[in-house]
């Protein structure tokens, strides 16, 4: 079946690509290798902005870990130049089950309006260079860290970077990608405040509470 979406509503080639294969996925159980096969090299910022999308909404718990490990090994294949997106059998076997791709597909409006608003082709000298392909995937592994770490209540910041890297990179937004790093450097500094105060935290309880 064909799925015709009005152009008018939907401009750039991530929106376009993340709802169709949301769309065939609440039809049909597909697994990461099927996505991974038929997207080839935009498979790897396609399939990473699929991953993390779910931490930007109430979604069921237990998906940190193995969303956020397949994002940190195709960001770690970016970073290392490959063009070529593999992952272990295990997890390119894992099929997303139908209500993850309902519970996103009625959210994911939220998100286009935003990403259509500060995203299109710029820059793309710049967007287009193999370090910049490389440096991506940089930046996302780290993020895709931050993803994975135990601190609560942080998944949505480090989402937010991978989001504008990956949807960057499909776009050849060499502008967007700009403030991308400075949103990874900034979201790397949260992290060390709120890891700084979980550290000193216990000696300083019993003086707030004396």
């Amino acid at each position: 079946m064909t799925i015709k979406i009005p152009s008018r509503q939907i401009h750039l080639r991530f929106s376009q690509d993340i709802k169709l294969l949301l769309q065939r996925l609440a039809q049909k159980p597909l697994s990461i290798g099927d996505i991974l096969a038929e997207t080839s090299e935009r498979g790897f910022s396609l399939v990473i902005a699929l991953l993390v999308l779910p931490f930007l909404f109430p979604m069921p718990p237990g998906l940190t870990g193995p969303f956020g490990g397949a994002c940190l090994l195709l960001s770690m294949q970016m970073m290392l130049g490959r063009r070529s997106p593999w992952l272990p059998k295990k997890i390119s076997q894992y099929k997303f089950p139908r209500p993850f791709a309902q519970i996103l597909l009625q959210n994911l409006q939220r998100v286009t309006k935003v990403l259509e608003k500060i995203a299109r082709p710029r820059l793309m000298r710049l967007a287009e260079k193999p370090l910049v392909w490389r440096l991506n995937g940089f930046c996302i592994s780290w993020l895709a860290v931050l993803l994975i770490s135990p601190v609560p209540f942080t998944n949505p910041i480090p989402t937010i970077g991978i989001l504008l890297l990956a949807v960057a990179t499909i776009e050849s937004d060499g502008l967007l990608m700009c403030f991308g790093y400075i949103f990874t450097v900034l979201t790397s500094l949260v992290f060390v405040l709120i890891g700084y105060l979980l550290w000193y935290a216990p000696s300083w309880l019993p003086a707030i509470f004396r």
